[in-house]
């Protein structure tokens, strides 16, 4: 059924709103009730902090590094930043480290700096990205009165750094005015500065432009991709598309549903999906796709909903010499291994790079020269300020002529989502040739790629599709969405039933009921049917017998495992230092299921002193202590057998229970074992995997448990070992698919029953 446009895009604006003030609204509650230490320890602020230091940054942005003040014990590092953001990457910021979790979902406190946590900055759950607020720090004795007045004066900005012993923060001052300069001022000569975590309205904001733009356009302006991914139009088929089409391969060792669907994408002539279940070779097979499409002479947008899911394929397009491309964002938020491709390390090392350099240095030393004036000499600061003002628009005019430069040369152009939308794909102030997807300018794309689909945001994905003129959407539906904080998350379009447009012949009643986890890949299934979509079919993680119960219920059987893959065991395994697993009990079973019925082992909620506070912060969770003893009694008896801890990863759907596992299975005693939440845990794998379900009660209540997108993760992280500990009786009461697996388990998987007293005794 066709989809009416106009009344979709106002049905995303209301959602996109209301999810914004779920996170306003959660932020103001959490600012407003708790003082910075609670905040600290809630893992969304960073107290008793000194600036260390200024310089100017990316788009001429003043950028301060923090870092903790000497006089509350904090440990100074060796040496000071270099001052060259992106240098190395903190590698729980990048790579989305077992206590990171998706959007809108709560995370322990985690320590992200370098290798020795020892001294430097204290444990919090900040990261690279993050929208935050500098401010005075207000005294033990504050008022919340005077702790808004601080706020107030604080100034906006965003995490491009984390270090050991520092961060760096860059200050939201495009628009820099006077009261703006007077408040970085009070943050430069203040003695003692926190920072907070806010809600991002940068992202929402970009969303909801892009979804007014849809609104407003005639419907004349559609492009004939828009108008096909609305049903307007139906999809173009070639005979190619159908056709064992000669291809000559880059990687020969595709297999023949990834050539397959290689293939079918290159022939499409406007959509097309690619279905890459776990363990598939996903990212593999865009690469030979992106590089097929760069041999033909096409440029190419990727984009993905995060950070770490495009600098994924930066990292497997790089060995590929012959392809320039070019990675946007700022490197702080980067792998390290990608920071040669960034857009601000080519602005800084290229030749197109050498017109910008002097005038960041006339700007950093403007900056220096502010760090040694004293707050009461106004005078002179404000001429300093008003140089700099000058300086910006210098270097931001020069910074863009050269950004042009670099992407206009670049075969593929590599972002996030919402960085698709920045000013570095849009053509110059007043221009009316657009250098965005389909535009006429010099950075036009012939493809937009989206990877990771399914976990994106419909509005996000319009970021750069709005002029697109033909897609390729990979991810897998069957895997968790987007996750929405928005309690309230349908929401009706405007209109009946019944509503039909005169010209396009779209009915409004398409679009009644939606909500922002229904994604865009969802929605061209659900409207196209499978015939846009081609499916991976081998797997190249996971033992046969783990593979099995998904591929049954979620992927129609169609899910094959490697040989190299089928039968593999963790007492199969041989380090590179001649180690080796040993043949034991829980080394030769790939699947195990511990199961806690009979009462014993019954869930709880959280438990803390400092209960209320616990509990308006991070929420109201379950957790099963006794369950954490069996899975600690499990870990240990892997590392027994040889298997070492960083091949280990515990995984349960709460947070409460993370809590516990966590101060169980300590890294001074655990070293390099990885707990996380299921959810946090997507897209990753380990070796072995246990999985504490915790549910346990009369009722049958298994809330998380009931989302099969959520269960299909956690059964599908595992290499060569799933260990499952649950309670089979409250756990089959959830669903039929809780009950199928249930009865898998009982059939397949090494069965085992837990004694609680003894699990107590030791």
């Amino acid at each position: 059924m066709p989809v009416d446009i106009p009344a979709f895009a106002a049905t995303q604006l209301e959602l996109l709103a209301a999810e914004l003030q779920a996170e306003v609204t959660h932020t103001a509650e959490t600012v407003g009730g708790h003082t910075p230490a609670a905040l600290q320890r809630a893992g969304l602020a960073l107290t008793n902090l000194t600036v260390a230091g200024q310089r100017t940054g990316m788009g001429g942005r003043t950028v301060l590094t923090l870092e903790v003040d000497a006089a509350t014990g904090g440990a100074k590092g060796p040496s000071k930043p270099t001052g060259k953001a992106g240098a190395k990457a903190t590698k729980g910021s990048s790579k989305g480290s077992s206590k990171a979790t998706s959007k809108g979902s709560k995370a322990k406190p985690t320590s992200n700096g370098g290798d020795d946590d020892s001294g430097g900055l204290p444990e919090h759950g900040l990261r690279t990205g993050d929208v935050v607020l500098v401010a005075e720090q207000p005294g033990g004795s504050a008022k919340k009165r005077e702790m808004r007045e601080l706020e107030q004066r604080g100034v906006h900005g965003v995490i491009t750094r984390i270090r050991r012993y520092v961060l760096e923060v860059a200050v939201d001052d495009r628009n820099a005015g006077s009261d703006n300069e007077d408040k970085l001022d009070g943050i430069v000569a203040s003695s003692r500065v926190w920072l907070l975590k806010l809600a991002d309205e940068v992202t929402y904001r970009r969303m909801s432009s892009t979804m007014r733009q849809l609104r407003e356009m005639p419907e004349a302006a559609y492009t004939p991709l828009t108008r096909v991914l609305f049903g307007l139009s139906a999809v173009t088929t070639t005979p190619s598309q159908t056709s064992a089409e000669d291809i000559a391969w880059i990687d020969e060792s595709l297999n023949d549903s990834q050539k397959d669907a290689v293939r079918f994408a290159l022939a499409a002539q406007d959509v097309a999906l690619i279905h890459g279940p776990p363990g598939t070779g996903k990212t593999h097979t865009l690469v030979e796709l992106i590089l097929q499409m760069v041999r033909r002479g096409l440029r190419v947008l990727v984009c993905g909903p995060s950070n770490i899911a495009v600098d994924n394929l930066v990292e497997r397009l790089a060995p590929h010499s012959g392809v320039p491309m070019v990675r946007l964002g700022h490197p702080a938020r980067l792998l390290p291994s990608v920071l040669g491709h960034s857009l601000d390390v080519l602005t800084q090392t290229s030749a197109a790079g050498a017109i910008v350099k002097d005038v960041r240095a006339d700007m950093d030393s403007k900056q220096a020269e502010l760090k040694k004036l004293k707050p009461k000499e106004r005078n002179s600061r404000r001429a300093i300020y008003n140089d700099l003002r000058d300086l910006r628009k210098e270097y931001r005019e020069r910074e863009r002529r050269c950004v042009q430069e670099l992407v206009g040369g670049s075969a593929v152009v590599l972002a996030t989502l919402h960085g698709a939308g920045g000013s570095q794909l849009r053509g110059p102030p007043g221009s009316t040739a657009s250098t965005g997807p389909g535009g006429s300018g010099a950075a036009a794309f012939d493809v937009v790629v989206i990877d990771e689909a399914s976990q994106a945001l419909e509005a996000q994905c319009w970021v750069p599709l709005l002029t697109a003129r033909k897609a390729v959407l990979a991810g897998d539906h069957l895997q968790l969405p987007p996750t929405v904080k928005n309690k309230d998350k349908a929401k009706k379009a405007e209109g009946t039933t019944t509503k039909t447009s005169t010209t396009t012949g779209a009915t409004t009643g398409a679009t009644t009921a939606t909500t922002l986890e229904h994604t865009l890949f969802d929605r061209l299934l659900d409207l196209h049917g499978a015939s846009i979509k081609r499916m991976l079919t081998t797997q190249y993680r996971m033992h046969e017998r783990i593979m099995r119960f998904p591929s049954d219920t979620l992927y129609e059987g169609k899910l094959q495992a490697a040989d190299a893959v089928a039968q593999r065991l963790l007492r199969d395994i041989k380090y590179e230092d001649g180690t080796a697993v040993a043949d034991a009990d829980e080394t030769r079973e790939p699947l195990v299921f511990i199961d806690t019925q009979g009462g014993e082992f019954r869930e709880g909620v959280e438990d803390v002193p400092d209960a209320p506070t616990k509990k308006s912060l991070l929420g109201d969770s379950k957790c099963n202590p006794m369950e954490v003893l069996l899975v600690k009694a499990h870990v240990q008896a892997l590392i027994q057998s040889g298997l070492r801890a960083s091949d280990i990863a515990v995984i349960t759907p709460y947070n409460a229970q993370l809590a516990l596992l966590a101060a169980e299975l300590p890294q001074s005693e655990f070293a390099g074992i990885e707990l996380g939440s299921v959810d946090g845990f997507q897209g990753r794998e380990k070796e072995a995997v246990v999985v504490s379900l915790v549910r346990s009660n009369d009722d049958g209540d298994v809330g998380f448990l009931a989302e099969k997108r959520r269960l299909n993760v956690a059964m599908t992280r595992p290499k060569r070992s799933l260990t499952v500990i649950g309670d089979s009786e409250t756990v089959k009461k959830g669903s039929a698919f809780l009950r199928g697996w249930m009865a898998f388990l009982e059939e397949h998987a090494d069965l085992r029953y837990p004694d609680a007293s003894a699990v107590v005794a030791v």
